[in-house]
């Protein structure tokens, strides 16, 4: 008897412990922040080698007052895993990971304007409409909290609008760089693409330099586009609606698009994208990076748990969601495609080409 109560007890604090975890795992992104806000990345990163503690705290922008407590700060940020620790002569230092190699800020693959974006405070109040959201008729609780959709609100704020063409252009550098040099094949004996949606144009540059006999246009809305022109002879920018018409061409690319829309929605833009393909008198393909959900090759639990991030993060700022396969495939074949490729080379995203 003695020991089934302890059996008891023992659970009950593992759930006590497995809940408190989950309470508390927004200070994981607020110390992540702190640490970009802070700069730290950049200074271990212009240090060279494992700085000692002592060096980092003298070169930060802090108050004299709060230097004992950069200590705390970088422990769990190691225990995070964006900072590896060493100790020498009783000083522990720090050296960046591969993560934390990312979030600096000169480096050409950072994905810090994406954190930032993701962690403003703007961005952060729509979730506490989240559960009142269930209850109501509106569509997003990202409208709930600021009264305009997503999309609406960048566009009437410099400073969200420059914020989130440097997020998507960080990530595009990521990604374009990885498709550029895994999936070469995708390209091959195309002559033309429409990037849609592909924002100022860092996807459309890297593949229009790589693969100079293709003919790139980045197509956006004509105010996101605005003035804007390729340095490459085989680029240029269009201004359009994707839900009215798409430029001709024999593929079209949809980076981190269709996430972004419900079902309905996204079988509009594909059905334009293959009108677009057949007015230049070809079948084509369109090609979409974005993420498979329940992919069988991806089963760490850090990669499924992210993917459910995203699909939350979808819902409650665009009405959009992440698809799994099923999924995808009824997209396809409504908009009428009758064939496609999964391709998982890109992390959390994939690559499909539908036919």
């Amino acid at each position: 008897m003695e020991s089934h109560n302890e059996d008891h007890a023992a659970k009950m604090l593992q759930a006590q412990t497995h809940i408190l975890h989950h309470t508390f795992s927004f200070i994981n992104s607020m110390s992540l922040k702190c640490a970009i806000d802070l700069s730290i990345p950049d200074v271990i990163h212009k240090y060279g080698q494992p700085m000692p503690l002592s060096i980092l705290i003298a070169s930060l922008s802090i108050h004299p007052s709060k230097t004992t407590f950069i200590y705390r700060l970088m422990r769990i940020l190691t225990h995070s895993g964006f900072f590896s620790q060493h100790k020498k002569d009783l000083e522990v230092s720090y050296e960046l990971t591969d993560a934390s190699r990312l979030l600096v800020k000169e480096h050409s693959l950072s994905v810090t304007p994406f954190v930032l974006m993701v962690l403003d405070p703007s961005y952060l109040r729509p979730w506490d409409q989240f559960s009142t959201w269930f209850k109501s008729g509106d569509p997003t609780p990202f409208v709930m909290e600021h009264g305009v959709a997503f999309y609406d609100y960048i566009d009437q704020d410099p400073r969200h609008s420059h914020m989130f063409n440097d997020a998507m252009a960080s990530n595009a550098r990521l990604v374009s760089s990885m498709v550029i040099e895994k999936c070469k094949g995708v390209f091959k004996g195309l002559k033309s693409l429409v990037d849609v949606g592909g924002g100022t144009g860092t996807m459309a540059m890297a593949i229009a330099k790589s693969f100079p006999q293709l003919d790139c246009i980045v197509f956006d809305l004509p105010h996101v586009v605005a003035g804007l022109e390729g340095s490459d002879k085989n680029l240029k920018y269009v201004g359009g609606d994707m839900f009215e018409t798409i430029p001709c061409a024999d593929s079209i690319l949809l980076k981190w698009i269709l996430h972004n829309w419900n079902d309905e929605e996204c079988v509009k833009i594909l059905k334009k994208c293959k009108e677009a393909m057949m007015r230049e008198g070809k079948e084509g393909k369109v090609i979409i990076i974005d993420m498979v959900m329940e992919n069988e090759k991806v089963v760490d639990d850090e990669s499924v748990e992210t993917k459910l991030f995203f699909d939350l993060q979808m819902m409650v700022f665009l009405n959009g969601k992440e698809r799994n396969k099923k999924e995808w495939t009824k997209l396809f074949f409504s908009a009428g495609f009758t064939n496609y490729k999964i391709t998982p080379l890109l992390g959390l995203n994939s690559l499909i080409e539908v036919y």
